[in-house]
């Protein structure tokens, strides 16, 4: 009987189990649809960007200025996970593509969007120089301006030479990509890069067609130093923006197959406990009727 008391209770706690599971599936649902708008919204904005740049490219040197420079330094990488787990190898795969990249405490500093990036990395003892959690879903491109800024500074004050970032790039609700693309220095071909792995969709989220090529004249106001002074530190803000709403689609998507696939395999482990339960009891009853039919026989 003891036998059986343990397995009801692992039955018990199996189902209890996958009725958690299952309510943090819709919880991610609801908030992966939302994130996903947002980073289909958002693509279109990241594409209109690179035109500008692509069309002011047509008219102006932009090898001249500082952030589309080379510059020795330190390395910067802005990496973008979650705060929570439960999200299979979403925020694994993209620790490891940063490792990749063969850094050290000494020639780098991280700016961590999300606790598990950011423990990571101060458990082994690299600089990481800014620590954000708990950044909500609806973070605006506002909301980003002070990484942005961190960044800039540390570029200007020559201690950082170029910037990357690494983040989980949502594909579909089921493929997300751990990619790390620089964006510093700014060049139209690491723009282009960004937007390039933007997978087309249908409907009023896809991409609108534009013709990025160089007029043949084009005048700038008030001139071009002045607005291109505004436009790269706004593409750069854009880039880590766009970066986070990426990262947010993916982690809820993740999140959400990852905690299906635990509810299915509860259920599965609630019926195979269920159909044990049920040999025992029955071998039990089978040998106590036995008894009883044994105890009668021997009577007579």
């Amino acid at each position: 009987m003891a036998g059986l008391k343990n397995i009801k209770h692992k039955i018990q706690s199996v189902k209890k189990t996958s009725t958690v599971t299952r309510a943090m599936e819709a919880v991610s649902a609801v908030k992966m649809r939302k994130s996903q708008e947002r980073a289909l919204g958002g693509r279109a904005y990241a594409a209109t960007s690179l035109s500008l740049l692509e069309r002011l490219s047509g008219t102006n040197d932009l090898s001249s200025y500082p952030l589309m420079q080379p510059q020795g330094g330190k390395t910067c990488v802005v990496i973008i996970t979650s705060d929570k787990g439960l999200a299979g190898a979403l925020n694994s795969g993209v620790i490891r593509a940063v490792e990749r990249m063969g850094l050290s405490p000494e020639n780098s500093v991280i700016i961590a969007m999300g606790r598990r990036g950011g423990d990571f990395f101060l458990n082994r003892r690299f600089d990481v120089r800014i620590k954000k959690e708990n950044v909500s879903d609806g973070v605006s491109e506002i909301d980003l301006q002070s990484v942005t800024e961190a960044i800039l500074a540390m570029r200007a004050s020559g201690e950082v030479g170029n910037c990357f970032i690494a983040y989980a790039n949502f594909l579909s609700t089921f493929e997300q990509e751990p990619v790390v693309r620089q964006i510093i220095p700014i060049t139209k071909e690491t723009m282009k890069e960004i937007v390039a792995h933007i997978r087309p969709v249908r409907g009023k989220y896809a991409p609108a067609k534009h013709d990025a090529a160089a007029p043949s004249f084009y005048t700038i106001e008030p001139s071009a130093d002045a607005v291109l002074s505004q436009l790269l530190p706004k593409l750069l803000n854009v880039a880590v923006f766009y970066a986070l709403l990426e990262a947010k689609a993916s982690e809820h998507s993740a999140r959400m197959v990852a905690m299906k696939n635990a509810t299915d395999k509860a259920k599965e482990l609630a019926k195979a406990l269920t159909r044990k339960f049920n040999r025992i009891r029955q071998a039990s009853i089978t040998r106590e009727v036995s008894e009883i039919v044994g105890g009668i026989e021997a009577m007579k």
